[in-house]
């Protein structure tokens, strides 16, 4: 799993190169190749912590679940309310641009690790309680949706990535609906991977680095310096300290604490 473990930290590094140079090139080509690299470190970094199978069967989960609810929502107005998508972030699957379920799986895989972090100190856990497993999934969903609070208001009126129909909501733009959408979808993607494997918990395919489930942490925390320093409008950069700094704090006071296992390298 070495190579693994290597191609997760260079895809990390070149993710946040991406998202330093998307900052002033918001162009299609920039958006995608940010959202693909995100996505691939997330998915190196899942089949290392997680083992293969269980990274895969999430990628699948949330990638579907991702695809259906956007679909939905693009055309019928379900979860987040009435509205369209444009040409900025390029090729679509029906009404949805390709790169949006990419993106629901790092995002709900990095909520996913993170709420570990915060309960359990560890990057994964292997509690098989129906109510570990919803408060788990609660916790993951409220921390996906803080990096909401300032990433819809930079795509609807930064780089009008999509069109709201309805514009009357109280957040920038955003209505009430659009929150209970996030939450709704990123709880139901972590709490159906959390079912799947409640009675066989992920077991990485080889010893873990302790460094490595740091990874996690760095992509959300890379999504969080860009909204600091680039969010718009600028309201919501101040916003990005506390709604997402709180959790990255958290994840990192877990992983200090974190008992490893035999499995475990130092």
């Amino acid at each position: 799993m070495k190579p693994v473990v290597t191609a997760s930290v260079v895809l990390l590094a070149a993710q946040l190169i991406a998202l330093a140079v998307r900052s002033h090139n918001d162009t299609t080509v920039a958006l995608a190749i940010s959202s693909l690299l995100m996505f691939a470190c997330s998915w190196a970094s899942a089949t290392h912590l997680l083992g293969v199978r269980a990274a895969a069967r999430f990628v699948v989960i949330a990638v579907v679940l991702g695809w259906f609810a956007e679909q939905m929502g693009a055309s019928r107005g379900w979860f987040f309310g009435d509205y369209d998508y444009t040409d900025v972030l390029g090729p679509r699957l029906g009404e949805v641009p390709v790169v949006i379920p990419l993106m629901w799986f790092a995002l709900t895989y990095t909520g996913y690790v993170i709420a570990n972090l915060i309960v359990w100190r560890s990057p994964v856990d292997g509690s098989p309680k129906w109510g570990d497993a919803i408060v788990l999934s609660l916790l993951a969903a409220m921390i996906v949706t803080a990096f909401d609070l300032g990433a819809d208001p930079y795509f609807v009126y930064k780089l009008k990535a999509w069109i709201m129909v309805e514009k009357n909501g109280w957040w920038f733009g955003e209505t009430v609906q659009g929150f209970v959408g996030w939450m709704t979808v990123s709880f139901a993607i972590v709490f159906l991977f959390r079912a799947t494997v409640r009675k066989l918990p992920p077991v990485p395919a080889a010893r873990v680095s302790r460094r490595h489930a740091l990874i996690p942490i760095g992509i959300y925390g890379g999504e969080m310096v860009f909204q600091v320093f680039f969010g718009y409008p600028v309201e919501v950069r101040s916003l990005a300290v506390f709604a997402m700094g709180i959790p990255v704090l958290c994840a990192l006071a877990g992983w200090q604490h974190w008992r490893m296992d035999a499995k475990v390298a130092a």
